[in-house]
């Protein structure tokens, strides 16, 4: 089965800071799986490192950095170029990182800039999520790859 994963999670220093998340237990679905990387903020044209970013409003749509600049054209192309991705690897599921205004999956920040999490998703999985595509996060997908 070919798996979408956050590039960062496969160790890839491409976070809004410049660093990795590599997550163990991603990398081990190597062994039986084919893991397809990918970032949409590099995808969007975002350069890393790059400010923190938060979805200040979803109606209209607007993802701003800490400064108050509107990315929000970096983010939705980002997430169109990675759900290309995932159709042309055929990736019918996909593991996020969490909290991402791009990846986040289940929680988001709130827009604030406070450390504040909320219910929600970022960007790009929510596009995946409406294209039917089964979306986990780090934390929560070994229990369905057992």
């Amino acid at each position: 089965m070919n798996i979408a994963v956050s590039a960062c999670l496969m160790g890839a220093a491409c976070r809004y800071d410049g660093a990795a998340k590599p997550c163990d237990e991603v990398l081990a679905l190597k062994e039986s799986h084919n893991l397809v990387p990918f970032c949409p903020e590099v995808l969007g044209g975002l350069v890393i490192p790059h400010p923190a970013h938060e979805i200040i409003s979803w109606d209209p749509l607007r993802v701003c950095d800490c400064t108050g600049a509107d990315n929000t054209k970096a983010f939705v192309r980002g997430a169109e170029k990675a759900l290309s991705r995932l159709v042309s690897h055929n990736c019918s599921v996909a593991i996020m990182k969490s909290k991402s205004p791009s990846c986040g999956c289940n929680l988001i920040y709130d827009g604030t800039f406070s450390g504040t999490l909320i219910k929600g998703n970022g960007i790009a999985t929510q596009r995946f999520i409406d294209a039917g595509v089964q979306v986990y996060d780090e934390k929560t997908f070994a229990k369905h790859f057992r």
